[in-house]
């Protein structure tokens, strides 16, 4: 039995808006396909129409533009791990995705699949979030093709679920580059059961004071720890406004994130009371790597290649 009517590969971002016009609910986009094809055989998705968008010029895309590090939706999580431009400035991005299934599944899922995919533990997600990133929508009109940046948090709906209109598209990520005396990085704990279960994973983006004995601002995403990818506010807060970072502020500003994620017991990866805990245990090494490497990066360099 067929499991699609029709499979579609537009060249361009608008010639895939207009088939997703076109079919509205019964298309959906396709890239690596590590999710929906799941979803697909789990009876959890239907569609009768396959918009494949990685024959689309630039939507793997690395590159530095107008003071922005973008990113296109199709990247792959293997083009991630081994660009050096990532590996300079977004250390927490490189190291979430490099955690995401096998090497095979590394190869072909794509950023923009993980995101769109809306699960509050997805790795990349959580490093994006960690960089601030903004996504960059792309949407069909009678005017022709719109894009519009926006706050990645903004596309989130609940576990599962995006705010993207059946005629809308994630194109691209930017986020600004890594200056002086600041530092990122990600760490999670995993339950590999055939496949690789995140129970939880910390990514944190901190830059210090001309000192380097204080942070001046801080980042902190964590997942699952509610409904949609979630940052910790409140630990953040801590960590820049007290005056030195050290033992006594990390232990505070991991009290603070347990008091504001929202966990739950899941029997497939961990209780909540474990989770609880391993908060403490992964911010403490997220939080001193981050610190470790904005100390060491007082004049970051600029590889010459992507």
């Amino acid at each position: 039995m067929a499991r699609w009517r029709a499979y579609h590969t537009p060249a361009t971002v608008a010639e895939a808006l207009s088939l997703l016009h076109q079919h509205k609910d019964k298309a959906r986009i396709i890239a690596g396909g590590t999710d929906l094809i799941l979803d697909m055989e789990a009876e959890q998705a239907a569609p009768e129409v396959l918009v494949d968008v990685t024959k689309i010029g630039g939507i793997d895309r690395v590159a530095q533009e107008d003071g922005w590090i973008v990113l296109g939706a199709g990247i792959t999580h293997t083009q991630i791990e081994n660009s050096p431009l990532l590996r300079t400035h977004a250390r927490c991005l490189t190291e979430s995705c490099g955690v995401i299934g096998g090497p095979q599944v590394r190869n072909v899922a794509t950023l923009g699949g993980n995101v769109a995919h809306a699960l509050p533990a997805a790795d990349g997600t959580i490093g994006l979030l960690a960089l601030e990133a903004e996504v960059e929508v792309a949407a069909h009109s009678a005017r022709g093709t719109l894009h519009r940046w926006q706050p990645l948090l903004s596309i989130f709906a609940g576990p599962g679920r995006n705010r993207l209109a059946p005629d809308q598209m994630l194109h691209a990520f930017r986020f600004r580059p890594t200056g002086a005396r600041a530092g990122n990085a990600f760490d999670r704990i995993m339950r590999p059961q055939g496949v690789a279960l995140p129970v939880l994973g910390i990514a944190a983006r901190v830059r210090m004071d001309a000192t380097l004995r204080r942070v001046e601002d801080a980042v902190i995403a964590i997942g699952p720890a509610g409904p949609t990818p979630f940052r910790a506010t409140g630990a953040e807060e801590v960590l820049t406004k007290a005056e030195a970072f050290d033992d006594d502020t990390v232990e505070k500003a991991i009290a603070a994130a347990q008091t504001q994620a929202s966990l739950r017991t899941s029997k497939y990866r961990a209780s909540q009371a474990y989770r609880h805990e391993m908060i403490g245990v992964l911010l403490r090494r997220v939080l001193q790597t981050s610190v470790e490497r904005a100390r060491k990066n007082d004049a970051p360099a600029e590889p010459e290649d992507a």
